[in-house]
């Protein structure tokens, strides 16, 4: 089991409420495909979180349905794909909910500096870490 305490780190589990609960994670993150809307978000333990990712309006819609408290809005800036949100597609979005919003996708240092005109609570960059661990 993984010690939050100890290193600083939350426990997510993917899709899986139970599972989350019996591993006691700090919470669980609904993705993009999961459409079911008989999440069963009882008897959760207080500080549990549920986490989405969306990617246009119908997908933040199903997510408010489920009960998401904070979802990812990508691909925010990836430019490997043709569905790059943009920030005023962005900011679109997130004026439809009233979910917090965390930015994903594509973040580097050069567009670091665009996340501080859309405010997003919070932003996550696989890529952007890697750069940062060194040898």
């Amino acid at each position: 089991m993984i010690s939050v305490k100890k290193n600083q780190r939350c426990f997510y589990i993917s899709n899986d409420i139970k599972l989350a609960r019996k591993m006691n994670a700090n919470g669980v993150y609904i993705s993009s495909t999961n459409k079911n809307l008989n999440l069963k978000t009882t008897n959760l333990k207080k500080k549990f979180r549920i986490l989405g990712s969306a990617h246009n309006l119908k997908e933040i819609k199903i997510k408010e349905l489920q009960n998401i408290e904070e979802i990812f809005l990508s691909p925010l800036f990836k430019k490997k794909t043709n569905q790059q949100l943009n920030i005023y597609r962005y900011l679109k979005l997130r004026e439809t909910t009233k979910m917090g919003d965390i930015s994903l996708g594509g973040i580097n240092d050069y567009n670091i500096k665009k996340l501080n005109m859309i405010k997003p609570i919070g932003f996550a960059g696989i890529s952007y870490f890697e750069e940062k661990k060194g040898p």
